[in-house]
């Protein structure tokens, strides 16, 4: 299951993956710093309602292809910070966060057992744009492949060269989404 993100509703994308099991390793891939570095980004998490979150990511570090960095992103090459607030936490079934990088949006994370896999529905709300969307769209495709990648046993994609062209593919995909109104979404 490699589906693109779609969006549900103006401003809101949802991507769903089924990953390995158990359940509670899926949980540990999303909650545990160390895990979470080698697939998003690492960095402290409280999870409770109003925790701090912090995610540094550093998109180099996540499989060992080593690949040039496309010029658009040269200037984030020490990674980059988003933080958060935990708004929602309910293991392993349920994570909710706000991220703060230019505006606030919002990202949930929704598990549940279909067998011996994990369906990770990601929802990522407040998308005010265009670029916004396809920029998250095909960095959650990206992302969501290498946390399967891991959970597979298997030598992790090439973050920069898939995200570029899964950037194209959002791109077309996205064209005619509804986008966000003003403080909406």
């Amino acid at each position: 299951m490699d589906e693109p993100g779609v969006v549900t509703e103006p401003g809101k994308l949802r991507i769903e993956r089924l990953l390995p099991g158990p359940i509670e390793r899926v949980w540990a891939y999303i909650t545990e710093p160390e895990k979470r570095r080698l697939w998003l980004a690492g960095g402290p998490m409280e999870l409770k309602a109003g925790g701090r979150a912090t995610l540094q990511f550093r998109h180099a570090e996540l499989s060992p292809t080593k690949e040039e960095i496309p010029e658009r992103y040269k200037a984030k090459v020490n990674g980059q910070v988003v933080t958060g607030t935990v708004l929602r936490c309910e293991p392993p079934h349920l994570l909710s966060l706000t991220w703060e990088y230019g505006s606030k949006t919002e990202v949930t994370f929704e598990l549940s057992k279909q067998g011996d896999e994990v369906l990770l529905v990601v929802t990522h709300r407040r998308l005010a744009d265009r670029d916004m969307l396809i920029g998250v769209g095909s960095g959650w495709h990206t992302h969501l492949g290498i946390l399967a990648d891991r959970l597979s046993g298997r030598t992790p994609r090439p973050f920069w060269a898939t995200h570029e062209a899964l950037i194209g593919d959002y791109a077309r995909r996205l064209a005619d989404a509804p986008l966000a109104q003003a403080g909406g979404a």
